[in-house]
């Protein structure tokens, strides 16, 4: 059987990590494969720091959907992968680079991946995230001055100049491909647990076909 692979989606601050990361505990690492649309933006190695700054990092093109694309179908061929790292303080990939085996469930989780036809066209399962831009706008100041080194100002100034221009423009718009809808994200136990269950299921029906053989 090929990987059944299940794409999270959602505005910035919408849970879609934590909702991730409340299925791999409840469903198990050893079982899932997990993977961040983030850490596929494009290395900004070659331009200035100043040139950097000025990236809309927010638009489809920031992220590298063809390597991504041609991982998944790497995993869909039974094969691993090497995932990029990414920096979000410099904006350049680090050297090292993550290993993901191939599994039956593959999560992939980011806020442009319903944008994209050619991804989109990969998932078994689309899910949205649909939480409040208030929780998510403070949930997103929180992360990048805690996580990623950014100032209280800049992280104000890119929400209104890139964050949700292209919210409005690419991620709000994708939630009409998604299968589910899961408000707050993994703050939503009905939603995580319903979302188990699928996985669940896709993974005995698995083991099913393997005793049946």
């Amino acid at each position: 059987m090929e990987p059944f692979i299940v794409g999270i989606a959602g505005g910035s601050g919408s849970g879609k990590t934590t909702l991730s990361k409340a299925v791999l505990e409840k469903v198990g690492h050893d079982k899932v494969g997990y993977i961040q649309h983030d850490f596929y933006y494009v290395d900004r190695s070659s331009i200035s720091p100043e040139e950097r700054a000025n990236v809309n990092y927010d638009h489809p093109s920031s992220l590298e959907n063809t390597l991504l694309i041609k991982h998944l179908k790497t995993l869909l061929s039974g094969y691993p992968i090497h995932v990029p790292l990414y920096n979000f303080k410099t904006h350049t990939r680090t050297e090292n680079t993550k290993l993901i085996e191939p599994r039956k469930v593959i999560i992939l989780e980011g806020i442009l991946i319903l944008a994209d036809t050619a991804l989109r066209a990969l998932l078994d399962l689309r899910v949205f995230v649909d939480t409040d831009s208030d929780v998510r706008v403070l949930r997103r100041l929180q992360r990048d001055i805690d996580e990623r080194g950014r100032s209280y100002d800049s992280v104000i100034e890119q929400y209104f100049s890139t964050v949700r221009p292209m919210h409005l423009k690419y991620v709000e718009p994708s939630k009409r491909y998604a299968n589910l809808i899961i408000p707050e994200g993994g703050l939503n136990e009905m939603g995580v647990d319903i979302l188990v269950q699928k996985i669940t299921s896709v993974l005995n029906n698995h083991e099913d076909k393997l005793e049946a053989k």
